[in-house]
């Protein structure tokens, strides 16, 4: 079972074997969000599904959403009928992947697991690695499943905190924030997204694009854990919380700590865009706290 990275040929490996496997494709764009779906129906891994941040991985409307943001959860149940008509079933080893990063996709790893399906591993190095291994090239819309699959929902195998549950533990010893904005929307410089700028006091500023090396391939786990040692100065990585804009590119972080052998960290899904958003909650820009 892979449950963090699966290198391209060990994918091509996989795709040749008698085990269930589902490639799901996790390319979007910000600023373009049709871009995702174009280039995927243009070429994609053979047998792989298509899924979109905005129709699948989100939920902005839904009464029963499972989290605030600009990119809310869905519900473990709607995001569980949402897999089975993707084509997902329990036991099947999940290949998530993207041609932009790992954000997309990690969003994705992590809500498997957070449905209690262990058996998922991004890609690494996304499309590009897969080309570089020789990998065969298809076209065409993600396709229909004749019939949704069997997808039971286990207990959690991630830990989820919540703004005012965060808000309760500022302070303490017992919580280290990381923050995966770029350095600039740390420090509040800038905010091109949410309507306040800066970050959750005490956090820590970790831009997640730092786990990735120049081939777009995750860092090697000595590495990545001896950057997050300096990061985390003594702090125990067991009190950490991820958390970015929107609860997305937190989760390279995330996903990077436990690579480095440092273990499964919590998530904020709501991240700065629900932080800010919600009364009371103190913001830090520059040095100054505000209300």
């Amino acid at each position: 079972m892979y449950s963090t990275l699966i290198s391209a040929s060990d994918l091509q490996q996989l795709m040749t074997s008698d085990q269930p496997w589902l490639v799901m494709d996790c390319s979007f764009d910000l600023m373009n969000p049709d871009s995702g779906r174009q280039q995927f129906e243009a070429q994609h891994i053979p047998g792989a599904v298509y899924v979109h941040l905005d129709d699948h991985l989100s939920d902005k409307t839904g009464p029963d959403r499972a989290s605030g943001g600009r990119h809310p959860l869905p519900s473990r149940e709607t995001f569980a009928a949402r897999l089975r008509a993707l084509g997902l079933r329990n036991g099947q080893q999940a290949v998530v992947m993207e041609r932009q990063g790992a954000s997309q996709c990690g969003r994705l790893w992590w809500m498997l697991k957070w449905c209690g399906h262990e058996a998922v591993a991004v890609l690494d190095g996304g499309l590009a690695a897969w080309q570089a291994a020789g990998g065969a090239l298809a076209s065409g819309p993600s396709p229909a499943t004749a019939a949704p699959q069997h997808f039971e929902l286990k207990p959690p195998l991630v830990n989820v905190l919540g703004a005012q549950d965060l808000a309760r533990r500022l302070g303490h010893p017992d919580l280290t924030v990381i923050d995966a904005r770029a350095a600039a929307r740390f420090r509040g410089e800038v905010e091109p997204l949410d309507p306040v700028a800066g970050h959750i006091p005490g956090a820590l500023n970790r831009p997640f694009i730092d786990n990735m090396a120049p081939d777009g391939r995750f860092k090697p786990a000595a590495e990545l854990r001896a950057e997050f040692e300096r990061l985390l100065a003594g702090r125990d990585p067991a009190t950490v919380v991820h958390q970015c804009g929107s609860g997305v590119s937190a989760i390279p972080n995330l996903l990077a700590m436990e690579i480095a052998g440092l273990g499964r960290s919590a998530l904020f899904p709501g991240s700065w865009s629900e932080w800010c958003n919600t009364p009371g909650l103190p913001c830090a820009r520059d040095q100054v706290l505000a209300v």
